[in-house]
């Protein structure tokens, strides 16, 4: 009864296929070339300019500066690299750092680390749709708050924080108060492909994103430092990469990652906007007891994220019954599948078990067709049927 017969992809915020102008740039570098950068020979040379050409792409896409870019093994590594080398570097001023509870673990459990090495973090709450307001983390800054971390667009259920108002905000105090502290950092992974990346306008001193979600390669990511911004280094080898990331570089990777920034992937957001509403529209339309996590499906949530509780119907189970269908789906970030705790932005947003344990994300792409959305509402009711009587 439910045979695989095609495949639909519907994880996009977990990996995105690799675009095929991304392929043809990395296919030099993983063939022809695979000289070390650091080297002083023609072809080491011209790995080098190519790390150097992605760099200025990586700069423009988020109209900073070259020297503003590093480079980094994937964005867990950016995150890190972030996190601990502020905190680290300017703990003589002050050991207080403010994050939401619904940040990613990249984050979550950087700062874990730095609470047992006597730093103190403040987790704000968010509300049942997953938003930070500015006040909240303008009543939460002190005197001794070095750092400040909000992630631009949660992964689960796809909300979309004020990070620019919070940003000027953060500039407003240090006039006010005449000092270069807190420090703004930004997880914005889950936003290259449909929200604006402008540094400047978002008014943050420490970004990083990758390439994986974006239809790159995996394993290389962007760490942005605003000029002027020092870090402790965290890692230490042979001082590539502004000494953040010291190794030999994944040349066919960052030119993979910058082919990916110069693809113009927000263009499909509308098409891929409709097609997440159409789903909508018929999950509701064709089963019963299902309810929306995260915000309503306007401005304030990604346009390619629906969040949806089958009430009644364990999420594991039906992701299982959907793969045999051919539709790949998740229950929410693809990095804490190990793991049988609900999920905390759930918890977070004080949804209740039976609501987390019965969530499916729906993640869609440039790629994704209302045929693929036609297939899924036609196998999933019957599906969300089966698993429930299963559970009765």
């Amino acid at each position: 009864m439910f045979g695989k017969s095609k495949t639909v992809y519907l994880d996009h915020a977990s990996a995105t296929p690799l675009d095929p102008a991304v392929i043809d740039a990395m296919r030099p570098f993983l063939t022809d070339n695979f000289a070390n950068p650091s080297a002083l020979y023609g072809s080491a040379v011209d790995a080098r300019k190519a790390i150097e050409n992605s760099r200025t792409s990586v700069a423009k896409f988020l109209y900073a500066t070259d020297d503003s870019i590093a480079f980094t093994r994937g964005g867990t590594h950016s995150v890190n690299i972030a996190l601990l080398g502020a905190a680290l570097k300017h703990q003589s001023h002050g050991k207080h750092i403010i994050t939401t509870a619904i940040e990613h673990h990249a984050v979550l459990n950087a700062l874990k680390q730095l609470e047992k090495e006597g730093f103190e973090v403040t987790y704000l709450p968010v509300d049942e749709f997953g938003f930070v307001t500015v006040d909240q983390v303008k009543e939460a800054v002190r005197p001794d708050t070095i750092l400040v971390s909000v992630m631009y667009a949660n992964n689960e259920i796809g909300t979309i924080e004020p990070v620019a108002d919070i940003g000027r905000m953060i500039l407003q105090y240090r006039k006010k108060n005449n000092t270069q502290y807190p420090l703004f950092h930004t997880d914005a992974c889950q936003a290259t492909t449909s929200l604006d990346m402008s540094v400047e306008r978002l008014h943050v001193d420490l970004l990083s994103f990758n390439g994986s979600k974006m239809y790159g390669p995996k394993g290389v990511a962007v760490l942005y430092k605003r000029r002027g911004v020092e870090l402790e280094p965290v890692w230490f080898g042979g001082g590539q990469e502004f000494g953040l990331n010291p190794g030999t570089e994944d040349v066919e990777g960052i030119v993979g990652l910058s082919a990916a920034v110069m693809q113009n992937a927000k263009s499909q957001m509308q098409k891929i906007s409709q097609l997440r509403d159409y789903l909508w529209e018929e999950i509701q339309t064709k089963i019963e007891n299902v309810v929306l996590n995260g915000p309503e499906l306007n401005a304030e949530r990604l346009t390619n994220n629906l969040n949806v509780s089958f009430l009644g119907a364990d999420s594991e189970a039906v992701i299982l019954y959907l793969d045999a269908k051919g539709i790949q789906v998740s229950s929410g970030s693809a990095c804490t599948t190990d793991s049988d705790e609900l999920s905390h932005v759930f918890e977070a947003c004080k949804y209740d078990a039976e609501r987390a344990g019965s969530s499916i994300r729906f993640t869609l792409g440039k790629d994704t067709t209302k045929k693929d959305i036609e297939y899924v509402v036609k196998v999933l009711p019957e599906i969300i049927q089966k698993v429930r009587l299963m559970q009765k």
